[in-house]
């Protein structure tokens, strides 16, 4: 069974939902990703989906676009980061599900075959993609479902809802709902209209069903668990990423950031 299958298996019975931290791949560099993937694992993340940076980001906001262009500045590539990710996943006992957030541009370029071999060589269980329309994604669902890999495309609060049922057929392993019109980024509070994009969406599919874009604070992560299957933040956590390229003392970093994913992972542990 493919680990996200699993995760979400298990949290069923758990009654609670999963936690997901976004982290860019190489920011600042692969030894500090490397060091960082054990150390979230540890404070309570269930899942990862690793940021592949990307020269010309589509719904990224201001922060993870920074995020992506310091990682790229060194000469990031593709078989670097599927190389640290394997050696992160080849661990003994490591079992926490990492999913890439990957432009399709990236997966095009390699090739897609190419690039799923690769991606589950290094111990990946999906890949987001983010500007794959659904119109075009049967080839690579296919491709996806024949090696248990599992394809998560976006749900966004303007997307229609025959879009919306073409978008949760082509899914596997869970669907991404985007909780706000507009790119990534740290909000106040949490948009009005999420509860209504997973009402609508219970009606299409049983694929648990994860929040992301404008989540920051426990608060938000405290109002979404009664209604969602995972709660994902971003920019949060990648802004920590900005200290660890500029400070000399990289396990004070490493911390920060470890101890954020702790304090928001522990929202959806309380009774």
């Amino acid at each position: 069974m493919n680990a996200i299958d699993s995760l979400f298996q298990r949290l069923r019975g758990e009654q609670r939902p999963a936690f997901m931290p976004f982290l860019t791949a190489g920011d600042p560099d692969l030894a500090f990703t490397t060091a960082l993937l054990p150390a979230v694992a540890t404070a309570g993340a269930d899942m990862v989906e690793v940021g592949f940076p990307f020269s010309d980001p589509i719904a990224d906001g201001p922060v993870i676009q920074a995020s992506y262009t310091r990682a790229l500045r060194h000469g990031l590539t593709l078989d670097q980061i599927f190389a640290g990710l394997g050696q992160v996943t080849a661990t003994p006992g490591w079992t926490m599900p990492l999913v890439a957030m990957a432009s399709y541009s990236l997966i095009w370029k390699k090739g897609p075959d190419a690039f799923l071999d690769a991606a589950q060589a290094a111990g990946l269980s999906g890949a987001v993609v983010p500007d794959l329309p659904a119109e075009e994604a049967d080839a690579l669902a296919q491709r996806c479902r024949d090696r248990d890999f599992k394809l998560i495309l976006l749900v966004t609060p303007t997307t229609s809802p025959a879009r919306a049922e073409r978008i949760v057929r082509a899914c596997s392993g869970f669907v991404y709902v985007v909780s706000v019109v507009g790119i990534t980024g740290e909000r106040a509070a949490v948009s009005d209209t999420v509860r209504g994009v997973v009402d609508r969406l219970r009606q299409l599919t049983d694929l648990p069903l994860c929040v992301g874009f404008g989540v920051s604070q426990p608060e938000h992560v405290r109002e979404l668990k009664p209604m969602v299957d995972g709660i994902i933040v971003g920019s949060a956590l990648v802004r920590k990423l900005e200290r660890a390229a500029a400070e000399s003392d990289r396990d004070a970093a490493l911390m920060d950031v470890t101890n954020a994913v702790r304090d928001l992972s522990q929202v959806l542990h309380a009774r």
